[in-house]
């Protein structure tokens, strides 16, 4: 079975989008995929919107993300996997409201922590958002995936968001729902489903393995 590449575009501040993330890690253990991660905000989606559905009019959820950007463009995917899993990794301290702690969770410098505050990394996130928004259009959500097929580089890549879950499923579990997922995605004329409501208080207890 040919290695499907995976470009993942996701806000680090959505708890759905964390447990998201770790399901496609966990996919990647019992399917060929090659995960490669990009940036995307909530901020910029609302923009020019009457009501923030986040609930964010001073724009707080810009600070993680731009933070976020800083360690892709200056560490890697690793290290965004990790800066990603650290703003999770206590909830009862919600590290996420202090992205400094998280970094020094992470293993990063805590100079990166001014990117959160500033505008230097805000044209890189804009254009990784924008090429988010070129594969579903602008009122989609965070994640926005793409997959493609290395043997097929004609072939446009199948793009979808979501999907949103409460809880992760492993091993091949977690293999089958990326079959069905890309079944579904995959299939022309395909435009959306959804399942039951989200569950108000997903577990985003700490990822099983290393991040």
């Amino acid at each position: 079975m040919d290695t499907r590449t995976v470009d993942v575009w996701f806000d680090p501040s959505c708890p759905y989008t964390l447990l998201t993330s770790r399901w496609l890690r966990e996919a990647a253990r019992v399917r060929p995929l090659d995960l490669r991660w990009h940036l995307m905000s909530l901020t910029f989606l609302n923009e020019g919107l009457d009501e923030d559905p986040e609930g964010d009019p001073g724009g707080y959820l810009l600070v993680p993300a731009r933070i976020a950007t800083a360690v892709l463009h200056e560490h890697g995917q690793r290290a965004l996997v990790r800066f990603h899993e650290a703003l999770w990794a206590d909830r009862t301290k919600r590290w996420i409201d202090d992205p400094a702690v998280a970094l020094a969770v992470a293993g990063l410098p805590a100079g990166l922590a001014a990117a959160g505050a500033g505008t230097a990394y805000d044209k890189r996130l804009r254009a990784s958002h924008t090429d988010a928004l070129g594969l579903l259009g602008p009122r989609t959500g965070t994640p926005v995936v793409a997959v493609s097929d290395p043997a097929e580089p004609a072939r446009p890549a199948v793009a979808f968001f979501g999907p949103v879950l409460s809880r992760v499923p492993r091993g091949e579990a977690a293999g089958r729902l990326w079959d069905g997922t890309l079944l579904v995605a995959g299939t022309p004329g395909f435009h959306e489903l959804k399942g039951t409501p989200a569950d108000p208080d997903p577990d985003v207890g700490a990822a099983d393995g290393p991040a």
